[in-house]
């Protein structure tokens, strides 16, 4: 018998660089999540916040599994211009998915 998944917070952030670049990918992933609710049972956006210090968007999402989140990330790359992702724990403990700008390339 399964257990069934338990649901966590997990933020997606959007950094002040990302943003800067591309001014409109706030109001697109904005839409974009709440488009992905409707076909995902297992997500929902709890709040959006910007961060005064950091100039950061971001949105608490509540999740079921790692596997949700992993393909919302993977969506996200194909609908937006090019990113690099990154993974940190917050201080209470939650992830969070940072976008921003990728990584140069060294020649």
């Amino acid at each position: 018998m399964e257990s069934p998944e338990t649901t966590q917070l997990v933020e997606i952030g959007l950094s002040y660089r990302y943003v800067q670049t591309h001014g409109w990918v706030v109001n697109a992933v904005s839409g974009w999540l709440s488009a992905y609710y409707m076909e995902e049972p297992r997500f929902r956006v709890s709040r959006r916040d910007q961060e005064m210090e950091t100039g950061m968007h971001v949105w608490v999402c509540e999740v079921g599994g790692d596997k949700v989140i992993k393909r919302l990330l993977m969506r996200l790359q194909a609908d937006l211009p090019p990113f690099h992702s990154r993974q940190q724990s917050q201080s209470d403990g939650r992830l969070r998915y940072v976008l921003d700008m990728p990584e140069p390339q060294n020649r």
